[in-house]
């Protein structure tokens, strides 16, 4: 191979590997406040927390598949109650930190009529995803989604889930009502949830 042809390929290597550096790192990442594409109606609050009038709310998409425990799960069957969706790895730091929050609001809220679903996506094996599970006692189902399938489901133009992690608030109407981009303390994933719960 000449000195020329194997420096074109060494920078064809080099580009591909910042490619997929950039890729990795813009997937764990606080995300952004962009509605991805359109006017989304949203309303950014200071939090970090999009929230959507009942009069304007899209239609969230029905999510069904296998769960990291090898059950079928669809989000049809949780019709009438709130529901939230947060999308975590196990590889992803800010997942890690906001877990047992998760869990804990959960505990709380589950006999509320609020339900809880995480999508799993970007982990190779299932086996990664239990074990993050068990670490942090989550007890609430996730749609196993190494190749990010179930995201693709939100429509350009609705609160969509750009980042991981992200978390959607569905109203009783299965309709998108809020959306967080960035790792969620107790505090205000309780605070994105109470207005929603306390809709009629």
């Amino acid at each position: 191979m000449s000195a020329a042809r194997r420096a074109r390929s060494r920078t064809a290597l080099l580009t591909t590997a910042a490619a997929v550096a950039a890729l990795t790192l813009s997937a764990c990442s606080s995300g952004g406040t962009s509605g991805g594409g359109g006017d989304t109606g949203f309303v950014p609050g200071d939090n970090g927390i999009d929230t959507v009038a009942q009069d304007k709310r899209a239609v969230a998409p029905v999510l069904s598949g296998e769960t990291i425990d090898g059950k079928q799960l669809t989000t049809a069957d949780t019709k009438g109650k709130v529901l939230v969706i947060n999308v975590w790895g196990s590889w992803c730091p800010p997942c890690r930190a906001e877990a047992k929050n998760f869990q804990t609001v959960y505990d709380d809220v589950k006999g509320q009529g609020v339900e809880f679903v995480g999508i799993n996506t970007r982990d190779t094996n299932t086996t990664v995803a239990k074990a993050f599970e068990k670490e942090f006692g989550i007890t609430y189902p996730s749609l196993y989604d190494p190749t990010g399938k179930q995201m693709l489901r939100f429509k350009k133009g609705t609160l969509n889930p750009q980042a991981i992690p992200s978390t959607l608030v569905i109203d009783r109407k299965g309709r998108l009502a809020a959306r967080a981009l960035t790792p969620l303390s107790e505090e205000t994933l309780r605070s994105m949830l109470k207005p929603v719960l306390a809709e009629k």
